[in-house]
């Protein structure tokens, strides 16, 4: 049996386990989903939230890409997100990037990607934003972590400029945004404590969409 064969032969024996475990447990399943947090995280196949937030299925709506991106001309993303804070009324958005990202390391090399090149110079411009504090760290590794890390500020910002985001924070707190950066060589999650209220200026800045 190969790879490929062996996750249907992987998956019979997972429903017939759940359903010694809890007999109603597809049942509840099909009834819909009530989650508490957005994430937006890297498509990186190392990276598996489910795994290290310990949650359940139902309590967390998940997007992902290369990069952890939420650009602003992809209606993709900001369709989950819409969907998300009007619909299913998270109280969470979590952007969480991690160390040793690809699509960041693309970005550092200026290498010629192909197709991938407009999407990679999303994280071009997170560089151009913060180029005096990365320029002047002592090396490329340090660097490396840094981006990773303002990048995740960064897509943050860009999930706070949303109508429908701020419409729905006018009525209370929530959805909170929270910047991330899963460190895979140690599998800790590291909390940037991003606070958006430390980013009125640049907020104000932009038409809202």
């Amino acid at each position: 049996m190969n790879l490929y064969e062996s996750v249907f032969a992987h998956n019979r024996q997972w429903v017939t386990d759940q359903l010694a475990l809890d007999p109603d447990y597809f049942n509840r399943m099909a009834d819909g989903q009530q989650p508490e947090f957005l994430y937006i995280g890297c498509s990186d196949s190392r990276v598996q939230p489910e795994d290290f937030m310990g949650v359940k299925p139902g309590e967390v709506f998940v997007h992902r890409n290369i990069a952890n991106l939420v650009p602003n001309n992809d209606t993709n993303v900001y369709s989950v997100v819409q969907y998300a804070v009007q619909h299913l009324q998270v109280q969470h958005i979590i952007i969480c990037g991690h160390y040793g990202c690809g699509g960041v390391r693309a970005a550092l090399d200026n290498k010629d990607l192909g197709a991938l090149n407009s999407w990679i110079r999303n994280i071009d411009d997170v560089y151009r934003l913060h180029r005096q504090e990365l320029d002047a760290l002592p090396d490329e590794a340090a660097r490396f972590r840094r981006l990773v890390e303002l990048n995740v500020q960064e897509q943050c910002l860009n999930i706070m400029k949303l109508s429908y985001v701020q419409k729905a924070r006018a009525k209370g707190d929530y959805p909170r945004i929270h910047g991330w950066v899963y460190d895979i060589a140690q599998g800790t999650v590291v909390d940037l404590k991003i606070n958006m209220a430390n980013f009125k200026e640049e907020l104000a800045l932009y038409r809202l969409d």
